[in-house]
C-alpha cells in the first residue's frame, strides 16, 4: 500500500499524469508532455522510459520545429473503446484504440421513430460486429462512449425531451448499454460529441474555447470552454437554436416564437424552395443547387448565414470563443454560408469578440458525432487501469 505523499506516491501520481496527458492527446513529443503536465523533462524522459518498459506506451521518432523529437503514445493493444452514436436517421458505431486510431466504422440507417428497445438491439449487434471484424480480445475494452440527439440530465444520465427521438424520452442510455455490453458506458447530446470529435480530431484542434454548431433538423451547439465540453447544471447548455430573433416570428417546437432554429433548421427552410424546386428536396439538394449557381438556393442559403451569424455574435458576446466550427448539410456550402455568418458576426458582436473569431467548416463531416464518442470514452477511462494492466476494471459512471 502506498502512504500518501510518500516518494511512491508522488511517483505513481507522476505516471498517471503522463498517462492521462497522452491519452488525451492522442500523441505528444516528451517536450509537449513536459509542458502540458508541469514536469521536468528529466522527469518525463525517465517516466516515458518506464511506461515503455512496462509496454503502456509506444515511442517512435518525429520532428519538432525542425528538430529531431519523440512522439509518444498508448500502446496500440493497450486497450480498445467504443463509440456510437444514434443521429436522426442513422445509427454509426466506431471501434478505436488508445492511441486514437479508428480500427472499424460502420453506419447504417435508422427508423427515427423504431423504439429504444430497437435501436439498441440494433446498436449491440453493430458493436458486436465490429469488435469481432477486429479481432480484439473482448477484455481490452475499457468503455463506450454514446451520443444521442436529445438534453441528457447530467446527474441521473437520462434522456429528456426531444422531438427527433419522442419515444425514447426518460430512458437511461448509458445505463442500458452497459447492462448489454458489459463495460463502463457515457452518453452526451450529439453537438457535445461533434465538439469533442472536431476539438481532437477536426477543425477545433490546436483550440481551448470553440463553438460547435450543428445545423439538421433542429440548430445545437457544443460548446468548449477551457478545453472541457461546458454543459451546465442540467445538461442543457448549447440550446443556441433557441435564440429569440424575432418574437413576432414563426412558432417553434419548444413553444417559443422567432426562434433561431425556425429561421435556420431543414424542416422551416425547405418550405420556401419547393414550390419552385420540388416536394422531394432535401437541404443536400440546396447545397448542391446553390455550389452549381442556382440563385434562389444561393439567397436561402445566405439568409440562413446571416440568421445563424446573429446567433454566433451572442455567442462571441458571451463567452468569447476563438472558433466557431459549423456542421451539418449547410458546411458543405462553404463560403455561400461561412461569409454571411462573419458578416452577420462582424455587425452584431463586440469588435474585440469579432476580431478573434475563426469560423470554419467541420472536417468530420458526419463522423464528427461517433468520433466525438470515442473521446468521450478516452476522456473518462481511468488511467491506474492502464497501470495496472486492467482496462476492464475501470468504473462505471452514467455521464
Amino acid at each position: 500500500m502506498e502512504t500518501p505523499g510518500s516518494q511512491s506516491s508522488l511517483h505513481r501520481a507522476n505516471l498517471e499524469r503522463v498517462v492521462r496527458a497522452v491519452r488525451l492527446a492522442g500523441s505528444l513529443t516528451q517536450a509537449e508532455i513536459a509542458r502540458t503536465t508541469g514536469l521536468s523533462a528529466a522527469t518525463v524522459s525517465n517516466i516515458v522510459r518506464e511506461l515503455k518498459g512496462r509496454g503502456t506506451v509506444e515511442v517512435t521518432p518525429t520532428s519538432a520545429g525542425g528538430r529531431r523529437a519523440r512522439s509518444v503514445s498508448l500502446s496500440g493493444d493497450a486497450g480498445i473503446v467504443i463509440g456510437v452514436d444514434f443521429g436522426h436517421t442513422h445509427l454509426r458505431v466506431a471501434v478505436g484504440n488508445l492511441a486514437h486510431q479508428v480500427l472499424a466504422e460502420e453506419s447504417e440507417p435508422l427508423d427515427v421513430d423504431a423504439s429504444a428497445a430497437q435501436g439498441f438491439d440494433r446498436a449491440e449487434e453493430l458493436v458486436n460486429r465490429l469488435i469481432e471484424a477486429t479481432g480484439v480480445d473482448r477484455s481490452k475494452v475499457a468503455g463506450v462512449g454514446l451520443g444521442v440527439p436529445g438534453p441528457i440530465d447530467v446527474e441521473s444520465g437520462t434522456l429528456g425531451s426531444t422531438a427527433i427521438l419522442p419515444g425514447w424520452a426518460g430512458t437511461r442510455p448509458a445505463e442500458e448499454l452497459h447492462r448489454r455490453l458489459g463495460v463502463p458506458a457515457h452518453v452526451d447530446n450529439d453537438a457535445n460529441l461533434g465538439a469533442l470529435g472536431e476539438m481532437v480530431w477536426g477543425s477545433g484542434r490546436g483550440v481551448k474555447d470553440l463553438a460547435y454548431i450543428k445545423v439538421a433538423s433542429g440548430v445545437g451547439a457544443g460548446l468548449v470552454i477551457d478545453g472541457k465540453i461546458y454543459r451546465g447544471p442540467g445538461g442543457t447548455a448549447g440550446e443556441i437554436g433557441h435564440i429569440t430573433l424575432d418574437e413576432s416570428g414563426p412558432v417553434c417546437r419548444c413553444g417559443n416564437r422567432g426562434c433561431l432554429e425556425t429561421f435556420a433548421a431543414a424542416g422551416y427552410v425547405l418550405p420556401l424552395l419547393q414550390p419552385s424546386h420540388g416536394a422531394d428536396l432535401t437541404m443536400e439538394d440546396v447545397v448542391r443547387l446553390a455550389r452549381e449557381g442556382d440563385p434562389g438556393c444561393r439567397r436561402v442559403i445566405a439568409d440562413v448565414g446571416r440568421h445563424i451569424g446573429s446567433g454566433v455574435a451572442n455567442l462571441c458576446n458571451l463567452l468569447n470563443p476563438s472558433r466557431v466550427v459549423l456542421s451539418g448539410d449547410l458546411a458543405e456550402a462553404g463560403e455561400l454560408v461561412l461569409g454571411p455568418i462573419r458578416e452577420s458576426v462582424g455587425r452584431y458582436a463586440i469588435p474585440s469578440a469579432a476580431r478573434h473569431l475563426s469560423v470554419l467548416p467541420g472536417a468530420l463531416g458526419g463522423r464528427a458525432e461517433v468520433l466525438g464518442a470515442l473521446a468521450l470514452a478516452l476522456s473518462e477511462m481511468g488511467d491506474s487501469t492502464l497501470l495496472d494492466g486492467a482496462v476492464s476494471a475501470a468504473p462505471l459512471a452514467f455521464t
